[in-house]
């Protein structure tokens, strides 16, 4: 053993360890408990980050810990390697998305081997492998076959810059998620995947998923949108036909002004004349943040009072929602109440407040009833109340009202109750060269034909060119698109779109089940002896809370999906879910150079011109902003279990971890500090004394305060990684362990057998966090085999129990009291247990406290005045 720590030596030695004995190979084994331990897998843009580090760190010590525990622990890795920026590398630099992304991916593999993760890469999956998306297409198949794959024309949203479609939740703030340009409304024929067939269902499921955080169980929820409402008919005057409405407020049907068509609703063609204008508003499809109208020139009968009111073309109107039509009140619905005030139509009052019954008019109208003009109202009021001027229904409570005008239009048989969802069928056609061929071939003979089963994969083509501009570079490779029909054998085209790559991570934790490169899901239809079903559900999975809503409904609904394929028997994919906060850093900022990178400072300059660098608040490391942390500098700098061990220390893994350079300095320090524990005395009687059992304890040394402390360590990181992965507690108990090895002076042997099994403690306690080191001091203390395969130790309550003693507590002179305390605790200690007695704040009162007398070990006196 060397005299000063090396990590890069120890680190290295122990990786070429692990890999030469296969360490982390996981296989199958009915007779043992499995834990299934996954991190989200990463798109392998070049290089980690930090909060890859973080994030992968955390799910290590789980699954190091779980193994110690005795669990059959599956922990792969893989990547999510379709995706446009291997795209556009090709488009900038002319280099093959499939060569971009490979040697990528290479690069980061040795990345996350040098943290010394323990993955079994026996398992691993690349998602651009035609191994792999082989079964997209598969499940794509299938789904067709059971009519949740279909195709229609729709209204899409359409990034410009990237030319291809984006789903809804891939647009923000009506701009795309990944290049920022503003998007638009194209229609195109699309490939959609019925996920609302599953709506019910995975709302239903939202309430088993009691190990995921309430706040992405809400976010779940709201997204499918459940709502309960009515489907009223509201005849368009003058003509036979009608305009089905959708509303989840019946008790507002009297306050209806005017009506609201989609852009791409049927009747909007027939109603409106003028088509150029038409076709600018349906351009503002979907967009919430002006709202624009077309009057159409026709009128609709309200059913319940027969009055005839507008009928307008709305952008902010969804066909995908509802019935692409809806009643608008503005008196009680703001939307409604600010497109009223633009377009300077009626608002009508029909709710006030509960309480506020005389006089009868809510507290935002300033005018009189009914009728009210734009200028006599500032808000509409959205809030349930009473009813007026809603002849019979008058003076009903918003949610009777809402049963009793239902019930009136179902008997008039004008409309019926029926439930709503927000979820839109899935949307996957993009017209990108780099994800999944759709496997459908247009044949003008048979028309939509699937490609056979046994035909699967189809191969993206390598012989097609990136410009960057126009739809799919599938339509430049005529060996691709030209083929004979499966069924006519005449001429035909395939499908040039590709899968969005939502759909390569929606079921990539069941693949990791089959081995690499042995994916075979049709071997697993009611199969008693399943891979899958001895490895799943996930036990516990990790990833950010940016995902809350996109990646895991799209794996929820493809287990869904393949559990009623007869391949699996669980419902849902995940059992628990942590979603790890963000890295933060500090920003820097040069007036001239603008942001920098925290190596282009130094001494509050930039390094560049020498000017005064201003600080900015912390925020998420991003390199736009420059506020990050090479995750390759600081293996090299501090080796990766400092890296590990401080990401792990630095807060709790919910929360946001804000970047300290002390703070990777302090765990640096700490590691060397056992390390040097271990160097002294390498030599001496305790490198051969060990405690091998609990029952070798002599009864003598069962009072030592450091055999005390090394069983409420045990206790402490145990009960802290249990409860919700409290790393940093566990650490921090780990170093109060380190504190007292360092002050234990032993002398006799029971002493040198105490502290020796004191070292090994904290070296199993600590193999989990940092690795490399406890397997090398682990070594060096005289064990033969890797601490990575010891059993989790287990601690003793009669040992790890403080010795108490009776305190007397005193208030001038007089015993008041008598309290058990721990022996161990200091004076200051002892001070607040006495002060903080029931009986003894009862009887100080609001008096004031003099003075505070400590006998250690015997009693506290209080004096206080008068």
């Amino acid at each position: 053993m060397e005299e000063r720590y090396d990590p890069q030596k120890v680190e290295l030695k122990w990786q070429r360890y692990w890999a030469e004995k296969n360490l982390f190979k996981t296989e199958a084994d009915p007779s043992k408990k499995k834990f299934y331990c996954l991190e989200m897998f990463p798109y392998p843009s070049g290089k980690i980050h930090m909060g890859h580090v973080r994030n992968y760190a955390i799910g290590d010590v789980i699954a190091r810990y779980k193994k110690m525990r005795g669990f059959n622990v599956i922990h792969p890795m893989g990547w999510d390697a379709f995706g446009m920026p291997a795209e556009n590398a090709a488009i900038k630099e002319g280099v093959h998305p499939a060569k971009w992304t490979y040697e990528n991916i290479a690069y980061m593999k040795t990345q996350l081997n040098r943290m010394g993760l323990s993955y079994d890469w026996e398992r691993e999956v690349t998602t651009c492998s035609p191994e792999y998306y082989k079964w997209n297409q598969w499940f794509f198949l299938k789904m067709y076959e059971k009519g949740l794959a279909y195709r229609k024309s729709s209204f899409v949203n359409w990034c410009p810059s990237c030319t291809t479609v984006l789903a809804n939740e891939q647009v923000i703030d009506d701009r795309c998620w990944r290049c920022d340009t503003l998007v638009v409304q194209k229609e195109l024929e699309q490939w959609f995947l019925k996920i609302t067939h599953y709506a019910e269902d995975l709302l239903r499921a939202c309430d088993e998923l009691k190990g995921w955080p309430e706040k992405v169980v809400l976010m779940q929820k709201n997204w499918i949108g459940k709502s309960e409402g009515l489907e009223a008919d509201f005849r368009i005057d003058g003509t036979d036909e009608s305009i089905r409405i959708f509303t989840t407020r019946a008790d507002t049907l009297f306050g209806a002004t005017f009506v609201c068509l989609a852009p791409t609703h049927t009747l909007s063609e027939k109603l409106v004349a003028d088509k150029e204008a038409l076709k600018k508003i349906k351009e503002q499809y979907g967009k919430e943040d002006e709202k624009i109208g077309l009057f159409t020139g026709h009128y609709a009968v309200n059913p319940v009072n027969d009055e005839k009111i507008p009928i307008y073309v709305a952008n902010f109107v969804l066909m995908e929602y509802g019935t692409g039509a809806i009643m608008s009140v503005p008196a009680h619905d703001q939307r409604d109440f600010e497109f009223a005030k633009k377009y300077n139509l009626q608002i009508k009052v029909v709710i006030t407040p509960e309480q506020q019954t005389n006089p009868p008019l809510p507290p935002f109208a300033k005018g009189g009833r009914g009728g009210i003009t734009n200028s006599e109202i500032e808000a509409a009021f959205e809030d349930d109340g009473i009813l007026i001027d809603s002849s019979s229904f008058s003076r009903l409570r918003s949610d009777v009202a809402r049963i009793e005008i239902a019930k009136f239009l179902e008997k008039k048989r004008l409309g019926k109750r029926v439930i709503n969802y927000k979820l839109r069928d899935w949307g996957i056609s993009r017209q990108r060269y780099w994800g999944t061929p759709i496997p459908i071939i247009y044949c003008d003979r048979c028309g939509v034909v699937p490609v056979p089963g046994n035909d699967l994969p189809v191969i993206l083509p390598e012989d097609v060119k990136f410009t960057g501009t126009g739809g799919s570079p599938l339509l430049e490779s005529e060996k691709f698109l030209n083929v004979s029909c499966p069924k006519c054998k005449g001429k035909a085209r395939r499908e040039t779109d590709t899968m969005d790559t939502f759909v390569d991570s929606s079921w990539y934790f069941i693949a990791y089940c089959f081995g690499k490169g042995k994916i075979n899901f049709k071997s697993e239809i009611r199969n008693p002896k399943s891979e899958i079903g001895y490895w799943m559900p996930v036990d516990q999975y990790i990833g950010g809370v940016e995902h809350a809503v996109l990646h895991l409904l799209y794996s929820r609904f493809f287990t869904k999906v393949i559990k009623d394929l007869g391949i699996m028997d669980f419902n849902e994919p995940f059992i628990n879910l942590l979603t790890q906060g963000m890295v933060c850093k500090e920003t820097l900022k040069c007036p001239e150079h603008g942001w920098l990178f925290p190596e282009d400072v130094k001494d509050d300059k930039c390094i560049k011109c020498g000017q005064i660098v201003e600080r900015g608040r912390t925020e998420k490391m991003s390199k736009s902003k420059k506020n990050v942390i090479d995750p390759d500098h600081l293996i090299n700098k501090y080796g990766s279990d400092t890296s590990r061990l401080f990401s792990l220390f630095a807060a709790p893994p919910e929360r946001d971890l804000e970047w300290s350079d002390q703070g990777v300095d302090g765990a640096y320090r700490f590691l060397n500090r056992i390390w040097g524990i271990v160097f002294k005395f390498r030599n001496s009687e305790f490198r051969i004394r060990n405690i091998e059992t609990e029952n070798t304890i002599p009864q003598s040394a069962l009072r030592n305060p450091l055999l005390r402390k090394t069983h409420q360590t045990i206790k402490r990181v145990t009960n802290d990684i249990e409860r919700e992965y409290h790393f940093n507690t566990a650490i921090a108990a780990l170093m109060e362990l380190v504190n007292e090895i360092s002050s234990f002076e032993p002398k006799t042997d029971d002493d040198w057998k105490t502290f020796r099994y004191s070292i090994e403690i904290l070296l199993l306690l600590l193999s989990p966090f940092s690795p490399h080191i406890a397997e090398e001091l682990w070594e060096a203390i005289g064990n033969k085999s890797s601490v990575s395969e010891q059993r989790w130790p287990v601690w003793d309550e009669k040992i790890a129990k403080e010795e108490e003693i009776e305190l007397v507590v005193q208030v001038n002179g007089k015993v008041r009291s008598k309290l058990m305390i721990p022996a161990t605790l200091s004076d200051d200690e002892v001070k607040q247990k006495a002060l903080g007695e029931p009986k003894i704040k009862e009887i100080i009162g609001d008096k004031a406290i003099k003075k505070v007398f400590v006998v250690k070990g015997k009693l506290v006196n209080i004096v206080i005045g008068d």
